[in-house]
């Protein structure tokens, strides 16, 4: 064999390997996103999830969540009673908006919003 057919097929190898490394990468999984901290819910409605100005569902609604969207949760409350669930969560973000519990799987302890000290407030 010539000496350029050998640097040709070691030139080709090499080529093969960085390809087959660089479709390795593109492959792999993506990031996922950052886990809130304690209390956080996962969003368990398949369709989505409304975000409420207020906790009930004749309220304005102000975004919504994506299902297995993860949120913070300041605290709950009891409201308007959604399939048997009568819990609302007040989400960890500056727009102050609620979702109904009976959506969103909750994990770690989330107080109600009486024993809360810093409930957000409301403007005047």
């Amino acid at each position: 064999m010539s000496s350029t057919t050998v640097r040709s097929r070691r030139l080709l190898g090499r080529a093969a390997t960085a390809l087959a490394a660089g479709a390795l990468l593109c492959t792999a999984a993506p990031a996922q996103a950052a886990v809130p901290t304690k209390p956080y819910g996962t969003v368990t409605a398949k369709a989505g999830l409304n975000e409420r100005a207020y906790p009930s569902t004749d309220s304005s609604v102000k975004g919504i969540l994506p299902h297995g969207a993860r949120i913070g949760l300041v605290c709950k409350v009891r409201a308007m009673n959604i399939a048997g669930n009568d819990l609302w969560y007040l989400v960890r973000d500056s727009r102050q908006v609620w979702v109904p519990a009976r959506y969103v799987a909750a994990t770690g302890s989330v107080r109600y919003c009486k024993d809360v000290e810093q409930v957000l407030t409301r403007p005047s």
